[in-house]
């Protein structure tokens, strides 16, 4: 397949103008080329969206133990340019998850490719739970960890812990050698946050949500990671997780490279508004609403996708480029997976999204197969 007079952005994310040739799902030339193709003009091509922190949309849930659900999820993500993506878990009992994880990692995909899977908890701080279920809250072990891995077939990219819940110091050092450790519905303080990126931890989910706020005097885990260069920073960017403002000076610390939008979508997403079930709790879809919310009001889990949210930060006055590279290779090299996913590059997959001059979606390509 040839795709001519391509607007694209390269794999420096710098606007260019070409020809792209895909040859078995992975593109083999970009260049002025010589031959027919299909004529892409007017249109602008960037990377497929990569979201590495999702539970659900579209009617199915990562968590359900089935194919027809993960069907639900990979079709509706690629009606939104999302291309690959890490189904993430909720907090649950050990052998529940151990079957959750082996279903995803047999799966076939009929849309969007799974690149990992992620674990949110279960090894997380009961204060800091948010809608994950407390039942299930417990300090890790690295036999667990490893039981989950195994079951997973070694797909496991990154997992969520809060250092200060438990005994955390070997469990980091030696998990963080297999996956992505990041920290997150957590209350640990400054010092415990360094403490634990010291022994390992890489990565920040949800910023700013469900764990320690900066202060003038206390950073907490907010501060503590803004500050540290090593640390990604997940960001849901659907307008209601976080503050356009917040979101605009949590990009002018973390720049081009330490930013990761993700949904934390569940599976309300794209559904509109109703009742839902999410890690065995009853959380709602308010008409209008921006998130979903259980039944006390607490934030669940976002209804968004990331092609809105990325839309969302260019009307929020983020810079287009950070803005792409938040959506595309800085999820991807969150999860080591950046050689494969996240730019437009010779060597990697086709996972192509076609915009409009209005950002909007006219074409999905997968691993160069219209979606």
């Amino acid at each position: 397949m040839l795709f001519k007079n391509c607007t694209f952005y390269n794999e420096l994310f710098e606007k260019e103008f070409g020809d792209i040739e895909i040859e078995n799902g992975i593109i083999k030339q970009i260049g002025i080329i010589n031959g027919d193709g299909k004529d892409m003009s007017g249109l602008t091509l960037i990377p497929g969206f990569v979201d590495i922190h999702i539970h659900g949309c579209g009617g199915g849930d990562a968590c359900d133990e089935s194919n027809e659900s993960l069907d639900k999820i990979t079709r509706e993500l690629a009606k939104h340019g999302v291309t690959s993506f890490c189904p993430t878990t909720m907090t649950l009992g050990t052998e529940r998850l151990s079957n959750i994880v082996k279903v995803i990692s047999r799966y076939k995909t009929s849309g969007a490719k799974i690149a990992g899977i992620n674990l949110e908890g279960p090894f997380i701080a009961m204060s800091k739970k948010g809608a994950q279920n407390g039942d299930y809250v417990r300090g890790g072990t690295k036999e667990e960890f490893d039981l989950l891995l195994e079951s997973s077939g070694n797909m496991i990219k990154i997992i969520t812990i809060a250092p200060e819940a438990f005994d955390s110091k070997e469990f980091i050092e030696y998990v963080s050698k297999k996956c992505t450790v990041s920290i997150g519905h957590s209350n640990a303080d400054c010092e415990e946050c360094k403490k634990a990126i010291e022994q390992g931890v890489r990565h920040a989910t949800h910023l700013f949500n469900a764990m320690t706020p900066m202060t003038h005097r206390e950073p907490g885990i907010v501060g503590t990671v803004l500050d540290d260069d090593r640390i990604m920073c997940e960001l849901i960017c659907d307008g209601g997780h976080i503050n356009p403002i917040v979101l605009r000076n949590a990009f002018d610390i973390l720049g081009e490279d330490r930013a990761v939008v993700v949904s934390d979508s569940m599976r309300g997403a794209g559904l509109g508004e109703g009742e839902f079930e999410l890690g065995g709790q009853q959380v709602f879809v308010k008409k209008d609403g921006k998130y979903a919310v259980l039944a006390d009001g607490t934030i669940a889990a976002s209804i968004s996708n990331i092609h809105t949210e990325f839309k969302n930060l260019i009307s929020f006055g983020i810079d287009f480029k950070a803005a792409l590279k938040s959506c595309t290779i800085n999820p991807a090299k969150a999860i080591k997976e950046d050689d494969k996913i996240g730019s437009i590059q010779t060597g990697k997959c086709a996972d192509l999204v076609f915009l409009d001059e209005n950002l909007d979606i006219k074409e999905v390509y997968i691993n160069g197969i219209l979606a």
